[in-house]
């Protein structure tokens, strides 16, 4: 499904829409560590949770100063750039406790890992930020900044990091980031905003454990209307 079927404006950059994730279980399969699931047959999640105080996820704490610090040093990099970031993102890595929620959660060790600006390989004036990892860099999420304000999230099993200062050095590696067409293959679209995708990472990652530890005796309304939208026939949610 194209992204931009999604609601999301992207004919001019072409990105395809995947989820990518784990098992839920005997809900919904996984042959390997990862795999992409079609965006459309995820389950909706109710748009009046996006209000950048994730309180699903325990709402917000006190502010750490050196995250705010590193923050503004974004910022302002990416204000050269006529970019800013979402404010959504802001209030979730500024904050002390909610900003390695994340991690925490994560059962394929995945880790907060926040990146300068990289230049987006399909696009003139976007840029991509990274902000998480799989331990084993299976695949790497991105905010993916335009420069018509838009921004939502990504993911790709580059680490543009690397590549650019690669290419920067003279390297060889095996994708070419001069290859517009190489490149769109190569990033997938998957959440309309750092919001949802926080709100349905932590939601999967807490069903995956739940499921793993076959009690879901306390898992809240919204997990289990979740759950059973994947839900087979003769297996109650």
């Amino acid at each position: 499904m194209p992204a931009e079927q999604s609601g999301s404006d992207l004919s001019s950059v072409g990105f395809d829409s995947a989820w990518c994730a784990t098992d839920l279980g005997e809900y919904r399969p996984c042959r390997y560590t990862y795999e992409y699931y079609p965006y459309e047959s995820l389950p909706p999640l109710d748009s009046t949770d996006f209000t950048g105080t994730f309180q699903r996820l325990g709402g917000t704490g006190e502010t750490a100063p050196e995250q705010v610090r590193a923050l503004n040093r974004l910022a302002e990099n990416l204000v050269s750039k006529g970019l800013t970031l979402p404010r959504d993102f802001v209030a979730f890595q500024a904050d002390s406790k909610l900003h390695c929620s994340l991690d925490e959660v994560s059962v394929t060790c995945c880790w907060t890992d926040i990146s300068e600006p990289l230049p987006s390989p399909v696009e003139p004036g976007a840029f991509l930020v990274r902000f998480l990892r799989d331990q084993q860099d299976c695949v790497i999420w991105y905010l993916y900044l335009r420069p018509s304000g838009e921004a939502f999230v990504v993911h790709s099993d580059l680490d543009y990091e690397y590549e650019y200062e690669a290419q920067r050095n003279g390297e060889q590696t095996e994708t070419n980031l001069d290859d517009p067409q190489e490149q769109r293959a190569a990033i997938l679209w998957c959440s309309p905003s750092f919001g949802e995708f926080a709100h349905r990472f932590w939601i999967e990652n807490r069903l995956w454990h739940a499921l793993r530890g076959n009690d879901l005796s306390g898992l809240e309304p919204q997990m289990r209307d979740y759950l059973r939208h994947y839900a087979p026939p003769g297996i109650p949610a």
